[in-house]
């Protein structure tokens, strides 16, 4: 039973990161819509609000539940699992994941209202939070005890400074583009 329950919880991880990751794209082209003349502004953005109601209610929230489901399930077959330090790092990822998944809710509630609160490049650095997750609970569930925590951190951080110098230079190349 737990290799079903596993692979179900594979899946739908794929399936809410997907979600996860075109969500935020959607914000950053509905948050560049707002510079566009009228009536393109209304009419696209009223599509976007359309496309990520559909995404997040369809498929990304669903697919975080199952995900809950199917961990807390695995959990319940196999509670060895709690007694293992990598587990509760892993854990406290996911509730990160979780919080990271409600304030893409709430921007989501704000773009519905007409709210834009961040630029697209700030979007953009926000969507690299959640590979910053991903890679740190694949990680840690690939390696468990094997993973030397300080080296860990020490390339969480690495990689967190080379996607937001990513983000910052495709910021320029556009910029530059643009003049």
């Amino acid at each position: 039973m737990y290799p079903y329950i596993l692979s179900i919880h594979i899946i739908f991880v794929v399936c809410w990161m997907a979600g996860l990751f075109y969500m935020v794209r959607l914000f950053i082209y509905h948050t560049e819509a707002q510079e566009r003349p009228e009536p393109d502004r209304t009419i696209l953005s009223k599509q976007f609000e359309i496309m990520e109601r559909k995404l997040w209610y369809i498929i990304t929230v669903p697919s975080m539940f199952i995900v809950l489901a199917a961990g807390i399930t695995m959990l319940c077959l196999a509670p060895v699992w709690l007694q293992q330090p990598w587990m509760h790092i892993k854990l406290g990822f996911v509730v990160g994941l979780i919080i990271y998944h409600y304030i893409c809710q709430h921007k989501m509630k704000e773009m519905a209202a007409g709210t834009y609160k961040w630029t697209s490049t700030q979007l953009r650095l926000w969507n690299e939070v959640a590979t910053l997750f991903l890679f740190a609970i694949v990680f840690l569930v690939v390696l468990k005890d094997a993973v030397n925590w300080i080296y860990g951190l020490i390339g969480l951080v690495g990689l967190a400074v080379v996607l937001m110098f990513a983000v910052k230079l495709y910021k320029h190349s556009r910029t530059k583009k643009g003049q």
